[in-house]
């Protein structure tokens, strides 16, 4: 286990690394595949109700299946949407193509279409495209 120290060297500090956003959903293979071809992923872990997109040593997507998931409501104003991803595209219709496509719903009421758009995922989960996150 790594670790570094405070600067008064009482009490070691524990390192801390980001890993994963695990994502909620009722089929975690289907929700993978989208991802997976969507960002060019591979599987890292396969598993009846666990699924994990990455490459060793960087921070992966994990998808975990949830009994009596629902799915977000977002647009709907009596829910907010909570968390999101914001993906970077190169060029946004192209991007949103592909991605309707893969299995993605475009949902009405895109708040700003010529910076970003807001897509669905299979299971609902709203995410962002934009050529403002590119690089």
């Amino acid at each position: 286990m790594s670790t570094t120290t405070t600067n008064t060297a009482t009490a070691p500090v524990p390192a801390i690394r980001y890993a994963a956003v695990t994502f909620d959903c009722p089929d975690p293979a289907v929700l993978a595949r989208f991802y997976g071809e969507a960002l060019g992923l591979p599987v890292l872990h396969s598993g009846d109700d666990f699924v994990l997109l990455g490459r060793p040593g960087s921070p992966a997507l994990g998808f975990c299946r949830l009994a009596g998931y629902q799915r977000p409501t977002w647009p709907d104003p009596s829910r907010e949407k909570q968390a999101h991803l914001d993906l970077g595209v190169d060029d946004l219709d192209a991007a949103q193509a592909r991605l309707l496509a893969l299995g993605a719903v475009e949902p009405p009421g895109q708040p700003d279409p010529d910076r970003w758009r807001v897509l669905l995922d299979p299971a609902g989960h709203p995410f962002c495209i934009s050529t403002l996150a590119a690089s």
